[in-house]
């Protein structure tokens, strides 16, 4: 499992060198738990961090929609770091929150975060949507937006179904409602 665990952080996209990175340690300690489980969720897993066809910056901005709405402290942390290095901007991360609507986003940006509020409450992306994003987007692309908010969704109730605590170096990126 060490081994394992070890070969995905390696693999990841958008992660600083080791000793900047957040290692989510109490999460990967959870899933070891369950080794099997472990090995398949965080495989699935390793192909939206590390092969998707989504830019990091796209990923992440469906991770941080995905962690607001389902107040999943712990992952909103973990990604506003991995956001942050995928150059999303400060302003762009609270924009996160405030969800499509908000003010200056661009179409396709608009788009994506719009579908994560589309998928979690309806189950599937609107048409005019689903068109909005195929503009700019291609059908492996498109195909890992749904899978992409799927993951994170199902993370997030773990992780708050678990009670996974954040560590340490994740506090100071917890949403302002959440810091302890």
């Amino acid at each position: 499992m060490r081994d394992f665990v070890s070969g995905f952080r390696s693999s990841v996209k958008s992660v600083a060198p080791d000793h900047e990175r957040q290692a989510g340690d109490n999460l990967l300690g959870t899933l070891a738990r369950y080794p099997s489980l472990a090995m398949a969720f965080l495989s699935f897993n390793k192909h939206l961090l590390a092969g998707s066809a989504l830019s990091t910056r796209q990923r992440e901005l469906l991770i941080l929609r995905v962690a607001h709405l389902r107040q999943a402290a712990y992952e909103w942390a973990q990604h506003v770091i991995l956001a942050d290095r995928a150059g999303v901007s400060a302003d762009e991360i609270e924009r996160v929150a405030d969800g499509p609507d908000a003010t200056g986003w661009s179409p396709a940006d608009r788009a994506l975060v719009a579908s994560v509020d589309q998928l979690l409450n309806e189950g599937t992306i609107r048409d005019e949507t689903w068109t909005a994003l195929a503009r700019d987007m291609d059908e492996q692309q498109l195909m890992d937006v749904v899978f992409t908010v799927g993951c994170y969704a199902m993370l997030a109730m773990a992780l708050r179904s678990f009670g996974i605590q954040p560590e340490p170096g994740l506090v100071p990126f917890l949403p302002r409602d959440h810091a302890r």
